[in-house]
């Protein structure tokens, strides 16, 4: 069989991927979006000018005639899968009155390091909203009819996403959320939120959410864990460079003891310390970010997701290890338990952290690798050091399977 062309792939090898992996309707969407505009052009930087011509020209379209200001437009540093604008407008503000808002417009760039739906992002903030501390969110352009690429714009939120005071005897602080360190008087009571929001999230119905973006598996069945391993042996064959054994091995390993899922629960799918904003005066939780993998699902994968080893740090006494550098794992579990109602089925979490290390190593072996090649992101230096990371991940997920052997 002839090797695809993976940078310019035929119409026939997208649809006989499609086939081979299904996967929710919108997924398939951004992901079928992603290979036919492959061979397109790369990523150039777009003049702040231009990018704020094309946010008034969303603007006229959602305020019609009403009078506005729009202002003070920056570039906003960090975001290694997003391109992120801030500015002000002065408008007026339904339900608030004549007010100068600071918002952020958050933008796919050419591809990132996971293909993703602003709709569903859109969706899934606007679904918590009043529920667990959201930035506020006006506006979504999901099929870049106005920006040069898939956006959202919400409101600006205040707090920091890493503590500003370091280890003591260390003299930097970590990437936020890597290996993080939170000083003891920060901790009780992030945690305390943490564990609230997160078991406020898997018991809010979806029912009534207004997902329309999204597809339910079915209960009772293997469905729900289908769907992911579908999507990123999708993603692998799609963007992948190389062939790894262990990660054919991993699929295969996933695919015979898939779990069949017992409750449907909104899953945030990137649940973790650097991915919410606090403020470090009252230890108050302010903002929960980056929703963009947010799926109908199962519990057990945020679960699995939040107390990787990745996203957390050792105590002080370096030797027990705090889930997001806040609280030991089993303390976590039991509050969870008690907050929800749910009861976590221990092999099920196993079998979720291995597809979680499954999922990076996908995302950062292939993906990293085809958009920093193909010049498709506006972070190739960061995007290229990610790639070694999936070998730690290799070798965690291996160890993992080991486990449950």
């Amino acid at each position: 069989m002839q090797k695809p062309d993976k940078n310019s792939p035929s119409a026939e090898w997208i649809r006989s991927l499609r086939a081979r992996y299904p996967v929710e309707a919108e997924i398939d969407h951004v992901l079928t979006r992603k290979m036919e505009r492959r061979s397109g052009p790369g990523f150039s930087p777009i003049p702040l000018e231009e990018l704020t011509r094309r946010v008034e020209s969303l603007l006229h379209a959602k305020l019609g005639k009403q009078p506005y200001k729009f202002g003070d437009a920056r570039w906003m540093t960090g975001g290694s899968s997003k391109l992120q604008m801030a500015f002000t407008l002065e408008w007026d503000r339904p339900g608030v009155g004549r007010e100068k808002t600071k918002m952020v417009l958050r933008m796919e760039p050419a591809e990132s390091i996971i293909e993703t739906s602003r709709l569903r992002e859109f969706q899934l903030i606007k679904a918590f909203d009043g529920i667990v501390p959201v930035p506020p969110l006006f506006w979504c352009d999901a099929e870049a009819e106005f920006l040069p690429y898939p956006a959202l714009i919400y409101g600006f939120a205040e707090g920091i996403a890493k503590p500003t005071k370091t280890r003591p005897n260390s003299s930097r602080n970590t990437t936020s959320g890597v290996g993080v360190w939170f000083p003891p008087e920060l901790r009780t009571d992030l945690a305390r939120q943490f564990v609230d929001c997160l078991a406020k999230i898997h018991t809010r119905d979806h029912r009534d959410a207004g997902l329309t973006a999204f597809d339910v598996p079915q209960l009772g069945t293997t469905q729900c864990a289908e769907w992911g391993i579908n999507l990123w042996d999708r993603i692998w064959e799609e963007d992948a460079d190389e062939e790894i054994p262990l990660l054919r091995l991993a699929s295969g390993w996933l695919r015979r003891n898939m779990p069949t899922l017992d409750r449907h629960s909104i899953i945030h799918c990137d649940y973790r310390t650097g991915n919410f904003l606090f403020t470090e005066h009252d230890a108050r939780i302010t903002a929960l970010l980056d929703w963009e993998l947010g799926l109908i699902g199962d519990r057990h994968q945020d679960l699995a997701w939040s107390t990787s080893h990745m996203f957390g740090g050792l105590d002080d006494d370096y030797k027990t290890f705090l889930i997001g550098g806040m609280i030991p794992e089993s303390k976590f579990i039991e509050d969870y338990e008690r907050e929800s109602g749910l009861k976590v089925n221990p092999k099920t979490l196993h079998w979720y952290k291995v597809y979680n290390n499954y999922s990076l190593a996908v995302m950062t072996i292939g993906t990293c690798y085809r958009i920093a090649r193909n010049g498709k992101t506006h972070q190739d230096v960061l995007v290229t050091s990610l790639i070694g990371t999936g070998h730690i991940f290799l070798n965690q997920m291996m160890e993992q399977i080991e486990e449950g052997l």
